[in-house]
């Protein structure tokens, strides 16, 4: 496969034309491969080595289109920070196709390729900064396990971005099966476009959802299994610390998708009210509100379907499944996250009095559950490691103690627990830090660290010794960073 035979197709071109504007990416002056996914690439059959290819970079920086492509953006509204913001839309995505695979149709967008109708004034432009951001968060998150678009490759440009400062230019190739959104639902239901909003149903049923054609009430069905993907998704987000930072309508993804890296950030000192985007000032989107936000947003969808779903009481059921699927999906994770294989009374009190304690002595929320896995049942006087990060040690070990006695009951085998708790508990994360140092060294140039720290997230449970220094507490400057909506 070449920059010049990529063998796209495109479903989405095939909606009526009011889904869409049909344009062709804003090309960047001299662009450079500053790094590539060989993880990504292998989804759609395509050696990584030919991202460096320039036709190739070419064709992931807008300046050329592969000969089968349709490029488009789409249209589609939503609710900001809880408030309705009207028509949204792809204001700097273009879409190029979607290339087929075993999985199904994979499609590639370029995100930063530049302005569309629906820029609101914007230059369609994404930065360095944010872009190594998206790129390296997309392909950690799949090696966590948790569902996402991915990110095939960032090219860079020297051409300025003007953002609080003048930034350099640079484009992500994101892949997913779909970025249709909550908000594309919601665009047509508030314009009153019932034909428009049981086309896009259909086509996501047909093209994501066949099994639900056979349903008796196939947009109803649709609904419940969204609200129950998204449930398991906020559950696997809060499992490993991940903050998304902008929970808008309009970035849920109606695969149950991570989208739209943003201002996120991974949990370091635990505290549950943790606000990752410096922009959300009222905090709806900290890290305790996540769940909350899913279960409303899938409100918000089920407002949008309604007028397919035909009944308030239909949809209301349909939502109905968010919360139990949340908490069986939470109830689980932290089960695997503490080594425990069974299931008995006290065990959610076990983990309330620890999140308590993580809470009071703002606890690394990372290196606490990697390092609780070399816990020994019968030899407290090795919790050093675990015990020195708490302040209140004396706390530690009442909860330490009655932790012991849990997994005595289950005649749990520490080497065994370990094995399994180091497969679900991370010891590599992106912190904001590391992604900092990143991207301070590429806007000199050097690639380097961008390509050596995807190497350490693809592998985040292996222990990688060569790399233990990315496992560290963050320097105390990390402690100053801040990110924004800005990109």
């Amino acid at each position: 496969m070449t920059a010049d035979n990529l063998p796209l197709g495109n479903s989405f071109a095939a909606l009526p034309p009011a889904f869409y504007t049909r344009l062709m990416p804003t090309p960047l002056p001299a662009p450079y491969l500053v790094a590539g996914s060989a993880a990504a690439a292998a989804l759609i059959g395509l050696d990584a080595a030919a991202l460096a290819d320039e036709l190739f970079v070419a064709t992931l920086s807008g300046n050329r289109v592969p000969q089968q492509s349709q490029p488009l953006a789409a249209v589609y509204s939503g609710h900001q920070f809880g408030v309705w913001a009207g028509q949204l839309g792809d204001g700097r995505a273009i879409l190029l196709g979607d290339i087929a695979t075993a999985d199904g149709p994979i499609e590639l967008q370029l995100k930063g390729a530049g302005a569309t109708p629906y820029s609101r004034m914007g230059d369609g432009r994404a930065v360095l900064r944010s872009s190594i951001r998206e790129f390296l968060c997309s392909e950690a998150m799949a090696a966590l396990g948790i569902p996402t678009s991915r990110a095939l490759a960032v090219t860079g440009s020297d051409q300025g971005v003007m953002r609080e400062t003048v930034e350099s230019a640079a484009v992500v190739t994101r892949m997913a099966p779909s970025f249709v959104r909550f908000g594309s639902f919601e665009h047509w239901c508030y314009r009153d476009k019932k034909a428009e909003l049981k086309i896009l149903a259909d086509y996501v049923i047909d093209n994501f959802y066949p099994a639900l054609r056979q349903q008796e009430h196939p947009y109803q069905a649709l609904l419940a299994e969204v609200a129950r993907r998204t449930a398991r998704l906020v559950a696997q987000w809060q499992a490993v610390g991940f903050m998304h930072g902008v929970l808008n309508t309009d970035n849920m993804s109606i695969l149950g998708l991570t989208l739209d890296y943003g201002p996120f950030g991974f949990m370091e000192a635990f505290d549950a009210g943790h606000i990752c985007n410096h922009t959300d000032q009222q905090g709806r989107y900290a890290y305790s509100m996540q769940p909350e936000i899913g279960h409303w947003n899938c409100y918000a969808l089920g407002q949008a379907l309604l007028p397919l779903i035909g009944d308030v009481a239909a949809a209301q059921q349909a939502l109905d499944v968010y919360q139990p699927a949340f908490a069986a999906a939470m109830d689980d994770l932290l089960h695997q996250k503490l080594g425990l294989l069974t299931e008995r009374d006290g065990d959610t009190a076990l983990f309330d009095a620890l999140f308590a304690l993580m809470q009071a002595n703002h606890v690394d929320f990372t290196l606490f559950f990697r390092r609780l896995g070399d816990l020994r049942v019968d030899a407290p006087d090795g919790d050093a490691p675990l015990r020195d990060l708490f302040i209140d040690r004396p706390a530690f070990d009442a909860w330490a103690a009655q932790y012991r006695l849990r997994l005595a009951a289950e005649a749990s085998a520490d080497a065994a627990r370990r094995a399994a708790m180091n497969r679900v508990n991370p010891k590599y994360v992106l912190r904001n830090y590391l992604a900092q140092v990143a991207i301070e060294k590429a806007q000199k140039k050097d690639f380097t660290e961008v390509t050596r720290l995807l190497t350490v997230l693809q592998r985040p449970f292996d222990e990688q010794p060569e790399y233990e220094h990315y496992a560290a507490l963050p320097p105390d400057w990390a402690s100053h960073l801040e990110v924004s909506c800005s990109s």
